[in-house]
């Protein structure tokens, strides 16, 4: 794959309280495209944080439905990914690309 097409398949880490709770497992969550398969997420990861991926855990959060005053709006369903690392490898998400 190109690097536009990495680009494309991990849009933004996830930083929450429960993510940051799982990088001490040597873990690290990202949100990624809808249509992008458990191998193209670790060839993206490994090629754009050139580092050793273990295993990658996906899921499919289903969007809320909210309302604000009479609007009745839906969230959007977002994919995560759960990329486990190999011992000794890490990821600073803090700091970007």
């Amino acid at each position: 794959m190109t690097d536009l097409r990495h680009y494309d398949v991990i849009r933004t880490p996830s930083i929450t309280e429960k993510s940051t709770l799982v990088s001490e497992n040597n873990q690290v969550v990202f949100n990624v495209a809808k249509d992008a398969s458990k191998p193209q997420i670790k060839a993206a990861v490994e090629a754009l944080f050139g580092v050793k991926v273990k295993a990658v855990n996906t899921l499919i959060r289903k969007g809320k439905v909210k309302r604000f005053k009479a609007t009745i709006g839906k969230q959007q369903d977002v994919k995560k990914a759960i990329v486990t690392l190999v011992e000794g490898q890490s990821i600073d998400v803090t700091t970007g690309l």
